[in-house]
Protein backbone atom coordinates (compact mmCIF):
# COMPACT_ATOMS: atom_id res chain seq x y z
CA UNK A 1 0.00 0.00 0.00
CA UNK A 2 0.95 3.65 -0.38
CA UNK A 3 0.56 5.16 3.07
CA UNK A 4 0.73 8.74 4.35
CA UNK A 5 1.77 9.36 7.97
CA UNK A 6 0.75 12.74 9.40
CA UNK A 7 2.33 12.84 12.86
CA UNK A 8 4.36 15.57 14.60
CA UNK A 9 6.08 13.33 17.16
CA UNK A 10 9.40 12.38 15.49
CA UNK A 11 9.82 9.14 17.46
CA UNK A 12 6.33 7.86 16.65
CA UNK A 13 6.56 8.93 13.00
CA UNK A 14 9.96 7.28 12.56
CA UNK A 15 8.81 4.01 14.16
CA UNK A 16 5.74 3.89 11.92
CA UNK A 17 7.71 4.80 8.81
CA UNK A 18 10.47 2.25 9.37
CA UNK A 19 8.06 -0.56 10.29
CA UNK A 20 5.69 -0.05 7.36
CA UNK A 21 8.50 0.39 4.85
CA UNK A 22 10.16 -2.80 6.13
CA UNK A 23 6.83 -4.57 5.55
CA UNK A 24 6.94 -3.61 1.87
CA UNK A 25 4.69 -0.56 1.87
CA UNK A 26 5.45 2.76 0.19
CA UNK A 27 5.42 5.51 2.82
CA UNK A 28 5.36 9.32 2.87
CA UNK A 29 5.29 11.46 6.01
CA UNK A 30 4.36 14.97 7.13
CA UNK A 31 5.04 16.59 10.50
CA UNK A 32 2.25 19.17 10.37
CA UNK A 33 -1.33 19.45 9.19
CA UNK A 34 -0.72 21.87 6.32
CA UNK A 35 1.93 19.69 4.69
CA UNK A 36 -0.15 16.59 5.36
CA UNK A 37 -3.22 18.10 3.72
CA UNK A 38 -1.19 19.13 0.68
CA UNK A 39 0.24 15.62 0.23
CA UNK A 40 -3.14 13.99 0.76
CA UNK A 41 -4.87 15.99 -1.97
CA UNK A 42 -2.03 16.04 -4.52
CA UNK A 43 -1.04 12.36 -4.34
CA UNK A 44 -2.98 9.10 -4.23
CA UNK A 45 -2.75 7.05 -1.04
CA UNK A 46 -4.29 3.75 0.07
CA UNK A 47 -4.41 4.83 3.71
CA UNK A 48 -3.66 7.81 5.96
CA UNK A 49 -2.39 7.63 9.55
CA UNK A 50 -3.55 10.88 11.11
CA UNK A 51 -2.65 12.29 14.51
CA UNK A 52 -5.27 14.56 16.09
CA UNK A 53 -2.95 17.10 17.73
CA UNK A 54 -0.98 18.66 14.88
CA UNK A 55 0.61 22.06 14.28
CA UNK A 56 -0.87 24.13 11.48
CA UNK A 57 -4.16 22.25 11.07
CA UNK A 58 -5.40 19.79 13.66
CA UNK A 59 -6.34 16.25 12.64
CA UNK A 60 -10.09 16.72 13.05
CA UNK A 61 -10.15 19.77 10.79
CA UNK A 62 -7.81 18.10 8.29
CA UNK A 63 -9.96 14.99 8.03
CA UNK A 64 -13.09 17.10 7.58
CA UNK A 65 -11.40 19.04 4.77
CA UNK A 66 -10.44 15.78 3.04
CA UNK A 67 -14.02 14.54 3.14
CA UNK A 68 -16.05 17.70 2.58
CA UNK A 69 -13.79 19.96 0.49
CA UNK A 70 -11.48 17.58 -1.38
CA UNK A 71 -14.14 14.84 -1.61
CA UNK A 72 -11.54 12.13 -0.94
CA UNK A 73 -12.53 8.66 0.30
CA UNK A 74 -9.00 7.60 1.26
CA UNK A 75 -9.23 5.48 4.45
CA UNK A 76 -8.13 7.43 7.54
CA UNK A 77 -6.88 5.82 10.75
CA UNK A 78 -6.87 8.33 13.61
CA UNK A 79 -3.98 8.16 16.10
CA UNK A 80 -4.48 9.92 19.42
CA UNK A 81 -3.74 9.91 23.12
CA UNK A 82 -7.38 10.68 23.83
CA UNK A 83 -9.45 7.64 24.69
CA UNK A 84 -12.82 8.99 25.79
CA UNK A 85 -15.98 8.06 23.91
CA UNK A 86 -16.63 11.71 23.09
CA UNK A 87 -13.21 12.03 21.45
CA UNK A 88 -13.74 8.89 19.41
CA UNK A 89 -17.17 10.01 18.24
CA UNK A 90 -15.69 13.36 17.22
CA UNK A 91 -13.10 11.53 15.13
CA UNK A 92 -15.69 9.36 13.40
CA UNK A 93 -17.95 12.36 12.87
CA UNK A 94 -15.27 14.18 10.85
CA UNK A 95 -14.92 11.19 8.53
CA UNK A 96 -12.27 8.91 10.08
CA UNK A 97 -12.63 5.20 9.29
CA UNK A 98 -10.92 3.81 12.37
CA UNK A 99 -9.33 4.91 15.65
CA UNK A 100 -6.25 3.84 17.64
CA UNK A 101 -5.24 5.13 21.06
CA UNK A 102 -1.55 5.66 21.88
CA UNK A 103 0.49 3.69 22.75
CA UNK A 104 -0.33 1.13 20.06
CA UNK A 105 1.27 -1.97 18.57
CA UNK A 106 2.80 -1.45 15.14
CA UNK A 107 1.40 -4.76 13.89
CA UNK A 108 -2.10 -3.63 14.84
CA UNK A 109 -1.63 -0.40 12.89
CA UNK A 110 -0.74 -2.39 9.78
CA UNK A 111 -3.60 -4.84 10.33
CA UNK A 112 -6.12 -2.02 10.54
CA UNK A 113 -4.69 -0.32 7.45
CA UNK A 114 -4.95 -3.57 5.51
CA UNK A 115 -8.53 -4.12 6.69
CA UNK A 116 -9.57 -0.60 5.66
CA UNK A 117 -7.87 -1.04 2.28
CA UNK A 118 -9.68 -4.32 1.65
CA UNK A 119 -13.03 -2.78 2.55
CA UNK A 120 -12.39 0.08 0.15
CA UNK A 121 -11.30 -2.28 -2.63
CA UNK A 122 -14.40 -4.38 -2.09
CA UNK A 123 -16.59 -1.35 -2.68
CA UNK A 124 -14.78 -0.61 -5.92
CA UNK A 125 -14.45 -4.07 -7.35
CA UNK A 126 -17.96 -5.34 -6.56
CA UNK A 127 -19.17 -3.55 -9.69
CA UNK A 128 -18.22 -4.00 -13.33
CA UNK A 129 -15.17 -1.89 -14.18
CA UNK A 130 -14.98 -0.09 -17.53
CA UNK A 131 -12.07 1.89 -18.94
CA UNK A 132 -12.40 2.92 -22.57
CA UNK A 133 -12.56 -0.37 -24.54
CA UNK A 134 -11.86 -2.55 -21.49
CA UNK A 135 -14.61 -4.19 -19.43
CA UNK A 136 -13.93 -6.37 -16.39
CA UNK A 137 -16.58 -8.17 -14.32
CA UNK A 138 -15.03 -9.11 -10.95
CA UNK A 139 -17.87 -11.50 -10.14
CA UNK A 140 -17.32 -13.71 -13.18
CA UNK A 141 -13.67 -12.67 -13.82
CA UNK A 142 -14.63 -12.13 -17.46
CA UNK A 143 -12.69 -9.58 -19.53
CA UNK A 144 -13.65 -8.00 -22.84
CA UNK A 145 -11.45 -5.66 -24.85
CA UNK A 146 -12.94 -3.88 -27.86
CA UNK A 147 -15.84 -6.31 -27.62
CA UNK A 148 -13.65 -9.41 -27.75
CA UNK A 149 -13.29 -11.84 -24.85
CA UNK A 150 -9.80 -12.09 -23.35
CA UNK A 151 -8.53 -15.22 -21.60
CA UNK A 152 -5.92 -14.53 -18.92
CA UNK A 153 -4.22 -16.51 -16.14
CA UNK A 154 -5.18 -15.53 -12.56
CA UNK A 155 -2.16 -13.30 -11.83
CA UNK A 156 -2.68 -11.32 -15.03
CA UNK A 157 -6.35 -10.86 -14.14
CA UNK A 158 -5.24 -9.57 -10.76
CA UNK A 159 -2.85 -7.07 -12.32
CA UNK A 160 -5.51 -5.80 -14.69
CA UNK A 161 -8.10 -5.52 -11.89
CA UNK A 162 -5.73 -3.43 -9.76
CA UNK A 163 -4.95 -1.02 -12.59
CA UNK A 164 -8.58 -0.78 -13.71
CA UNK A 165 -9.54 0.16 -10.15
CA UNK A 166 -7.66 3.45 -10.63
CA UNK A 167 -7.08 4.08 -14.35
CA UNK A 168 -4.38 6.62 -15.09
CA UNK A 169 -2.65 6.10 -11.76
CA UNK A 170 0.98 4.94 -11.78
CA UNK A 171 1.42 1.73 -9.75
CA UNK A 172 4.91 0.93 -8.52
CA UNK A 173 6.40 -2.54 -8.76
CA UNK A 174 6.03 -2.96 -4.98
CA UNK A 175 2.36 -2.00 -5.07
CA UNK A 176 1.46 -4.39 -7.88
CA UNK A 177 3.41 -7.29 -6.41
CA UNK A 178 1.93 -6.76 -2.93
CA UNK A 179 -1.61 -6.56 -4.35
CA UNK A 180 -1.36 -9.62 -6.63
CA UNK A 181 1.21 -11.89 -4.96
CA UNK A 182 0.72 -10.71 -1.37
CA UNK A 183 4.39 -9.75 -1.01
CA UNK A 184 7.25 -8.15 -2.90
CA UNK A 185 8.97 -10.65 -5.20
CA UNK A 186 12.71 -11.35 -5.03
CA UNK A 187 13.32 -10.15 -8.61
CA UNK A 188 11.40 -7.94 -11.01
CA UNK A 189 11.29 -10.71 -13.62
CA UNK A 190 8.09 -12.22 -12.21
CA UNK A 191 6.10 -9.01 -12.55
CA UNK A 192 7.68 -8.10 -15.86
CA UNK A 193 6.81 -11.43 -17.45
CA UNK A 194 3.18 -11.25 -16.31
CA UNK A 195 2.81 -7.66 -17.52
CA UNK A 196 4.25 -8.77 -20.88
CA UNK A 197 1.75 -11.63 -21.08
CA UNK A 198 -1.11 -9.30 -20.16
CA UNK A 199 -0.09 -6.77 -22.79
CA UNK A 200 0.24 -9.40 -25.49
CA UNK A 201 -3.23 -10.80 -24.80
CA UNK A 202 -4.85 -7.35 -24.81
CA UNK A 203 -3.06 -6.29 -27.98
CA UNK A 204 -4.13 -9.50 -29.70
CA UNK A 205 -7.77 -8.84 -28.81
CA UNK A 206 -8.09 -5.07 -29.11
CA UNK A 207 -5.37 -4.15 -31.56
CA UNK A 208 -3.41 -1.93 -29.19
CA UNK A 209 -1.73 -2.00 -25.77
CA UNK A 210 -3.51 0.15 -23.13
CA UNK A 211 -0.80 -0.37 -20.49
CA UNK A 212 1.96 2.21 -20.29
CA UNK A 213 5.39 1.80 -18.72
CA UNK A 214 6.41 4.86 -16.71
CA UNK A 215 10.16 4.44 -16.60
CA UNK A 216 11.62 4.41 -13.13
CA UNK A 217 8.16 4.42 -11.51
CA UNK A 218 5.97 1.54 -12.68
CA UNK A 219 2.91 0.91 -14.86
CA UNK A 220 -0.44 2.53 -15.48
CA UNK A 221 -3.58 1.84 -17.49
CA UNK A 222 -4.00 4.54 -20.13
CA UNK A 223 -7.34 6.34 -19.97
CA UNK A 224 -7.61 6.98 -23.68
CA UNK A 225 -7.60 4.47 -26.51
CA UNK A 226 -4.81 4.91 -28.98
CA UNK A 227 -5.47 5.04 -32.72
Amino acid sequence: MHILIIEDDPAIATNLYDFLEARGHSVDAAADGITGLHLAVTQQFDGILLDIRLPGIDGITLCRKLRQEADLDTPVLMLTARDTLADKLKGFDCGADDYLVKPFALKEVEARLVAMHKRRKGKVTSRVLETDDLVFDPKTLSIRFAGIGVKLPPKCIGLLAVMMGEPGRVFSRKELESEVWGDVQETSDTLRSHVHELRRALTRAGGYDPIETVHGLGYRLATRART
